[in-house]
């Protein structure tokens, strides 16, 4: 008997497992240069408050490390470099090489280089030593990562003991009739804002379909608990659109 074919999710397409990561990372490439702008107009500017309140959950000091894993243009490393001082470090590391152009220059750009370095990596296999980071962070990445309990279990091994996980990402609407509401605008509006700013409808009707398949709340807690990180706890914000998971390894 022949063996079926491993398959995941593109969006709502399902695809041969092997094909997804080429698949998220032509998105990508499409939409690096026009990132930022996005992010702006999809989220009325409420990504930038999401992302200080992630960063302020990790209560980093001086002299930490800081893996900013699928770290895009760089707005957690920069708030991240910041905390950490010039005796700490923080690496930005992300899959596709548009995206790290992106948040190179824009960090060269504002003067922020002196204790960042930059990786091209995936997360499902880091470059990285054992018990290295004392915190990692990865915003609105994990969705779009083809097996993500073996990148959850690559982050554990790189994680210090003691050390901390934040995964920002979008997440399931708690609060009723607001799921009505969002989804409306994901699939209404979302790709004609794509279409119009970033001329590509197609990378933004993804990014619509990608959220949803993404594991509710409970269901990303438990495989992030499973990959051996404790404790997790869970932040809804905007009424559950974005959840915080925040977990430690002990």
């Amino acid at each position: 008997m022949q063996q079926k074919e491993k398959t995941t999710h593109f969006g709502f397409r399902s695809v041969p497992w092997q094909e997804k990561e080429a698949a998220v990372g032509e998105v990508f490439r499409s939409v690096a240069s026009q990132y930022d702008v996005m992010n702006d107009v999809m989220s009325f500017g409420i990504h930038r408050l999401w992302k200080r309140y992630a960063i302020a959950s990790g209560h980093l000091r001086p002299g930490h490390r800081v893996l900013d894993l699928a770290g895009g243009s760089g707005d957690l490393t920069r708030l991240a470099s910041q905390q950490v001082g010039p005796t700490g470090e923080v690496v930005l590391a992300d899959i596709n090489a548009a995206m790290l152009n992106v948040g190179r220059a824009r960090l060269l750009n504002e003067g922020l280089m002196d204790n960042i370095s930059f990786v091209q990596a995936n997360a499902q296999t880091l470059p990285f030593p054992d018990n290295y980071f004392d915190c990692i962070t990865i915003a609105f990445g994990l969705r779009n990562v083809t097996d993500k309990a073996e990148a959850l279990r690559s982050m554990y091994r790189v994680c210090k003991p003691g050390g901390k996980l934040l995964v920002l990402e979008f997440s399931h609407p708690v609060v009723p009739g607001l799921k009505i509401l969002y989804d409306w605008y994901s699939f209404n509006i979302l790709p004609q804002l794509g279409k119009l700013i970033a001329n590509d409808r197609e990378s933004y009707q993804y990014l619509a379909e990608s959220i949803r398949m993404h594991p509710d709340q409970q269901t990303l807690k438990k495989m992030i608990e499973e990959s051996g990180f404790e404790d997790c706890e869970i932040k809804n914000l905007t009424g559950g659109i974005v959840a915080l998971h925040m977990a430690w390894k002990y």
